[in-house]
């Protein structure tokens, strides 16, 4: 059998979104943004959630970093939304990848 060189782009990007999407703070937070189609600030998600400030911010921190929310600022605050575009990405690379 050969050896494959590397890993192809869509198996790279499913690795991505599954690796960010592996907490349930991350699937909460992902949820909340749905349910409310609209953005928020941290504050109104930390009222929701059963973790710190500080923790709730690494975990927005890295939903942004992969793509899959934006934030805002707006002095002294940073508003948070859904990239829907990205989202739909995700989406689509997961359901291809279930439906194989």
């Amino acid at each position: 059998m050969d050896k494959v060189e590397k890993y192809s782009e869509d198996i790279m990007l499913l690795a991505k979104y599954a690796k960010v999407l592996s907490h349930p703070a991350r699937i909460f937070i992902i949820k909340e943004l749905l349910k409310i189609n609209s953005c928020c600030y941290s504050s109104n998600i930390v009222e929701k959630i059963p973790i710190q400030r500080s923790t709730l911010s690494q975990h927005l921190k890295e939903l942004k970093y992969v793509g899959l929310i934006k934030g805002e600022v707006e002095p002294p605050f940073i508003k948070y939304c859904l990239d829907k575009e990205n989202w739909e990405k995700c989406k689509n690379i997961i359901n291809q990848f279930i439906n194989e």
